[in-house]
């Protein structure tokens, strides 16, 4: 039990992060209706998810060593992140639009497809604010222990997340052309990330 709560809190978490529109989920979702090359844009975007949140918890975990201060500045801003997020997903559920799934390029390679997956992850800005930043200082509010737990929990949400967007959009494709689907995803994410933003800076402040 004292490891169950970061584990699911990491968990839902990672999930709040990811699920949301954007490039690489666009990309996969394609890659997934067309059946090109899945597997391997899907371990793309799943290692370079675990790496980056690893990296986080470790890294900010040295600077919490040295500095300790550093949790709460890092958790404010975190928390007023993902409020950003929240807003912004809230936005979107006012106006929600259809996704270009199907797209009319012919077949790429499996090293273009990989190529595009690793550049819509490295080369995005918000994938360093969400992994080490946001979930860095999430994850090293709990214990020593715990937060590896928490990681842990976050590390499955982009596995299990990335597979099924993988994997499953060819049978999600007619759901996710329509603008209500993705107004679904965005109204939970700005749940999620609302909650947890507001929970994160009144955390720290008081």
């Amino acid at each position: 039990m004292t490891y169950f709560v970061p584990a699911v809190a990491g968990l839902f978490t990672g999930a709040g992060l990811i699920i949301a529109i954007g490039a690489q989920n666009v990309f996969l979702l394609r890659q997934g209706i067309r059946r090109e090359h899945v597997l391997s844009v899907v371990a793309v975007c799943t290692a370079s998810d675990i790496v980056l949140i690893l990296a986080g918890v470790a890294g900010l975990g040295a600077l919490v060593t040295a500095y300790p201060q550093v949790v709460d500045i890092a958790t404010i801003a975190g928390g007023a992140y993902l409020l950003v997020l929240a807003t912004m997903a809230a936005r979107r559920v006012a106006r929600p639009v259809a996704m270009d799934t199907a797209g009319g390029a012919a077949a790429a390679s499996r090293w273009a497809a990989v190529g595009t997956a690793v550049a819509l992850t490295w080369l995005n800005p918000h994938v360093y604010l969400d992994t080490l930043i946001t979930l860095g200082a999430i994850a090293n509010s709990h214990g020593p222990q715990e937060k590896w737990v928490f990681a842990a929990g976050a590390c499955v949400a982009s596995l299990l997340w990335f597979a099924a967007l993988g994997f499953g959009s060819a049978r999600l494709a007619p759901l996710f052309a329509k603008p209500r689907a993705w107004q679904m995803l965005d109204v939970l994410v700005a749940v999620v990330m609302g909650t947890l933003g507001a929970g994160l800076i009144l955390s720290a402040v008081f």
